[in-house]
């Protein structure tokens, strides 16, 4: 069963969930690799070497953007338990649910990132939050990304952690480099191309998602969609996190994509 919290934003959702369910749900699981138990294993690890596991904290668990659900999956095997999966997306949470089977300690939670928190946990009783998969570019403002923080912040027990991921869009791609190729199979080709606009000056970057499928005739089809993301510098989302009252523990080097891993205490 999932939950619904009801939204206390506006507007009712971030317009990224509209390009989810109508193009990029049905590909995530194939864009991540395709199989479902080697990536909550492989996030199992990836979060255990983060020093991320049930303790004197708590063992309350939130999983922000959980997508399609291998992080939640994973903070359930390390011993979370509930671990709040929340996402806007229903064919992801249903996705989630049905790799979840018999798992009790996974709750699928249909909700807007924005105020989930207060709603589902009491203040300063998680364990642990995560919000990864590049999920705070997802969010309308950077405003949104700073209150979250601050969501986040006051849902931690002390010395709970937090696990952020995101990417560092900052510095425009340009030329070809602006083409980034996600997955190719023989059926399904993938590709995401980059636009950076200039009525948001620095704010946002669009991108836009090219999914080739070929039929069972042979021809291959073209889907599309666009979506924008927030433009979130390293420097400042950490100042954001420091200001929350979050501690950086762990400061990744950047990977490939500009993608940014950070861990924080309560």
């Amino acid at each position: 069963m999932t939950l619904a919290v009801p939204s206390q934003s506006s507007p009712a959702h971030p317009p990224a969930m509209d390009h989810y369910d109508r193009l990029l749900a049905e590909h995530y699981t194939w864009m991540l690799g395709g199989d479902p138990a080697a990536l909550a294993t492989a996030q199992r690890a990836f979060l255990a070497d983060l020093g991320v596991a049930p303790g004197p904290s708590g063992t309350t668990a939130v999983d922000l953007g959980c997508g399609p659900g291998h992080s939640s999956l994973a903070l359930a095997g390390l011993g979370f338990d509930p671990v709040f999966a929340v996402d806007l997306s229903a064919p992801l949470l249903a996705e989630l649910a049905a790799q979840a089977g018999g798992e009790p300690a996974v709750r699928t939670v249909r909700s807007d990132l924005r105020g989930a928190l207060p709603a589902l946990v009491r203040p300063g009783s998680a364990g642990v939050v995560v919000c990864l998969g590049d999920t705070l570019t997802h969010l309308p403002t950077r405003g949104d990304v700073a209150a979250l923080l601050g969501e986040i912040s006051h849902a931690l027990a002390p010395g709970g952690r937090a696990v952020l991921a995101y990417r560092d869009l900052t510095v425009p791609l340009t030329g070809t480099d602006r083409f980034l190729p996600v997955r190719a199979t023989e059926n399904r080709i993938m590709t995401c191309f980059l636009e950076y606009p200039d009525d948001f000056d620095d704010y946002t970057v669009v991108v836009h998602d090219l999914v080739h499928r070929r039929g069972p005739d042979g021809a291959w089809t073209l889907h599309t969609g666009s979506y924008r993301k927030l433009r979130l510098a390293h420097a400042w989302v950490l100042d954001q996190c420091r200001t929350a009252g979050l501690r950086v523990v762990h400061d990744a080097p950047v990977l490939a994509g500009g993608m940014r891993t950070v861990v924080l205490e309560r």
